[in-house]
């Protein structure tokens, strides 16, 4: 394989590497070369100048080319499934729904791009059921404009009028894609869809040992349309190579999925990355008393084992129950349905369990071949076949809370097993870790549900079922805390482009409200009385007026409309999926004397509208009388508000002490490094894009992404709900690829 760069596929000269198969050791599937420091300066330099001018094409114009890469990727199935099964160990049964994903991805991220950059995209004259990407009416099964649209593009109809030319959209340049190997498909063509569609130039990075499905599916992209300057391909070293990838100074965005220390090294590095990292999990499923017994093994093992437990979502803690951890049925139970897992190469299609990825060394050596103290195997570990990386499913048993293998991602088949008393506690334990990817839950009762769905803090939650498997817009994906970098927007969500654009308001004569709309404010509105502050403030505090009065109005819709509403697009029988919004607790605005009044209250309202709990950060040289006025005048709200004066220093003490959950700065180049080398620290997102009167835009950085998927079924029983009306907006088949 090739370098793909500045157009041109490029051997000579370059250090070639071996793509190997796990499944058979020292079986070797291909040749890659890796690019050296000028190759990487050669690839940025050409996506930097779009020769090809991706950028320069119109939304429409870049969905059509899209559509070709969904048909090629569709064709290029078996294709690609027989790269992964080579390259990476990963069974068919596991493949199979990966391509699929990536269809997905592609489809839908080009509709999704388009909704953003055409202010608020196509113009439908029908009504009906909400869109996923603006939360107002749209039809189910009405046909789009255009004829040949797919499913997942039907969300994005829009009735007339609303919204359009509120605010322009553009990409932001360079986006680097550093892609993992345990998901070799659909994740590099995950990140490279967004940020096409989003309208930025492309350089792709795989992982070293996924490089062979990286290369087919960048053939897919290429023969869909996409050039090879808009897409190049760049395999490189990560130590070396790679980091003068990710730190090139015109490299406008990174989209990364791997380890949590890559993120922090990546900041680091260059602290104003624009980092969007999906960075693995510790992730625990609790199973109570009431639970279905049977079908909570079924689902766990499923979670633990699947492919070897080399998934970010994977479950790597099972905690139970007093009643049943006591249980020696339950355990025998467990650990029998376990151990009839087959285990082999993936190339033996029996095979449930394939290969790790490589030989475990590190953190998952220690996991398989040690155990901690008042830890026991209930099923113990075992190499196969004379290969170093084909490991049976391993089962710890009485695993301690605040341990080794309580606290720490191993990324391979162990399970382990802890007790607990009361639902709380077990709730505390999962958020001890400090991860937040996804959760599970096995409980048929609905106080239980309701009580862990309010208190864990993950961005996947699932209820009786397993906790992988999120499908594009059913279950957008991401995750919280150690889990995830930057501003969370989830993968396969209406938002997740967002994120690769940069966003002004629109000019327009829009922004003046008449007498007769003045009249209809009420004499105690907040309106009312931020006029009466801006109108003695100064001149340049008036003139912010008309535009508030917008955005205040606009923020209140988009509340109202998407982001203070659950969302569940498809309505399947037996499974509710809820998309919802969490809001950032504890918010710090922080205010510079650079910063206009519009800028400044705009985001006092957001945070206000939303229910955040505000700290104004008033730094040196800001006045803050007028805010206080405006804290006065907007009486009737109930979250809590405080006013810090503080310099740098201060706020990033503040930072790194936890004080707050975000940071909203007004513009990008008012932020200190120092302030961003903290927030990186501890992994607190700097939300630092201009402050727009658009609410669908705006509202997005005070709040997190959230979806939780329950099985209400059991066993095909619909029980009391067995009356319920369900109205999907479309036949579930967005996964169908």
């Amino acid at each position: 394989m090739s370098l793909v760069i500045a157009g041109e596929e490029l051997s000579d000269g370059r250090a070639t590497r071996d793509c190997l198969d796990p499944s058979r050791p020292g079986a070797v599937v291909g040749h890659y070369r890796q690019a050296n420091a000028d190759d990487i300066t050669r690839a940025v330099e050409c996506a930097a100048r779009d020769d090809d001018g991706w950028r320069a094409m119109s939304p429409k114009a870049r969905k059509q080319v899209m559509r070709g890469v969904a048909e090629e990727l569709r064709r290029a199935r078996a294709d690609l499934m027989g790269a992964a099964l080579a390259n990476t160990g990963k069974t068919l049964a596991e493949s199979d729904p990966e391509v699929s994903e990536a269809v997905d991805f592609v489809v839908f991220y080009a509709e999704t791009a388009r909704w953003f950059m055409e202010g608020c995209g196509r113009k439908s004259a029908h009504s009906g059921p909400h869109s996923p990407l603006c939360g107002v009416p749209m039809t189910p099964h009405a046909p789009c404009l255009d004829e040949d649209d797919s499913e997942l593009q039907l969300f994005a109809e829009r009735r007339t009028g609303d919204c359009a030319d509120h605010f322009v959209a553009r990409g932001k340049g360079v986006v680097v894609v550093v892609s993992p190997w345990n998901f070799p498909i659909a994740i590099p063509c995950g990140g490279i869809a967004a940020a096409l569609a989003a309208g930025n130039t492309v350089i792709l990075k795989p992982a070293s040992d996924a490089v062979l499905p990286a290369w087919e599916m960048c053939q897919c992209f290429w023969r869909g349309g996409v050039s090879k300057k808009a897409l190049q391909f760049v395999p490189c070293s990560g130590g070396k190579e790679g980091a003068q990838l990710v730190q090139h100074p015109q490299v406008s965005a990174v989209i990364l999925t791997g380890g949590t220390e890559t993120a922090l090294a990546m900041l680091r590095a260059k602290p104003d990355l624009p980092l969007s990292a999906e960075t693995g999990g510790k992730n625990a499923t609790i199973v109570t008393a009431m639970a279905d017994r049977d079908l909570a093994i079924k689902n766990v093992l499923h979670s633990a084992f699947g492919h070897a437990g080399q998934k970010c979502s994977a479950t790597s803690l099972l905690l139970l129950e007093a009643e049943i951890y006591d249980d020696p049925e339950f355990k025998r139970a467990l650990v029998e349905a376990a151990e009839s897992l087959t285990v082999g190469s993936a190339w033996d299609l029996k095979t449930k369990i394939g290969p790790v990825i490589r030989p475990p060394s590190g953190d998952l050596q220690n996991a398989l071949l040690t155990l901690e103290s008042g830890e026991s195997w209930a099923l113990m570990p075992r190499k196969l076949d004379g290969n170093d990386c084909l490991w049976s499913p391993g089962i710890k048993w009485g695993v301690h809370r605040g341990s080794y293998t309580h606290m720490t991602e191993f990324f391979g088949p162990v399970l382990g097993v802890m007790r607990y008393e009361k639902l709380h506690d077990a709730i505390a334990m999962v958020n001890q870790t400090g991860f937040g990817l996804t959760s599970g839950l096995e409980s048929l009762d609905d106080r239980e549900q309701a009580e862990w769905r309010a208190s864990i803090r993950a961005g996947n939650l699932y209820i009786n079922r397993s906790t992988t498997g999120a499908i594009v817009l059913r279950q957008p994906f991401g995750g919280m805390g150690k889990s995830a970098f930057g501003p969370g927007l989830k993968a396969g969500g209406p938002n997740y482009v967002a994120q690769f654009m940069d966003f002004a308001d629109a000019k327009n004569d829009e922004t003046r409200m008449t007498n007769e709309e003045w009249e209809r404010f009420p004499a105690d509105s907040m309106l009312r009385g931020l006029h009466e502050v801006l109108e003695d403030w100064n001149k340049e505090g008036l003139e912010a007026w008309p535009a508030l009065v917008v955005a205040i109005s606009s923020y209140e819709r988009w509340w109202r409309d998407e982001f203070g509403v659950e969302h569940d697009h498809f309505k399947l029988v037996g499974q509710d999926n809820a998309r919802r919004y969490l809001l950032v607790r504890d918010i710090r605005l922080r205010i510079t004397p650079h910063d206009t009044p519009f800028s400044v209250f705009a985001r006092f309202t957001a945070a206000r509208i939303v229910g955040c709990r505000i700290t104004m950060s008033l730094a040196p040289g800001v006045d803050p009388r007028p805010l206080h006025r405006a804290h006065e005048a907007s009486h009737g709200w109930a979250n809590p508000l405080e006013f810090i004066e503080e310099d740098d220093e201060q706020l990033v003490e503040a930072i790194l002490t936890h004080q707050c959950d975000r940071v909203r700065y007004a513009s990008p180049e008012v932020v200190p490094l120092a302030v961003r080398r903290a927030a990186a620290e501890s992994q607190i997102f700097i939300a630092d894009a201009p402050v727009l009167a658009e609410g669908r835009v705006e509202l997005l950085w005070y709040v997190q992404e959230q979806s939780v998927s329950f099985d209400y079924h059991r066993y095909g029983n619909l029980g009391a709900r067995a009356t319920e009306i369900r109205s999907p907006l479309v036949a579930p088949q967005a996964n169908a690829g």
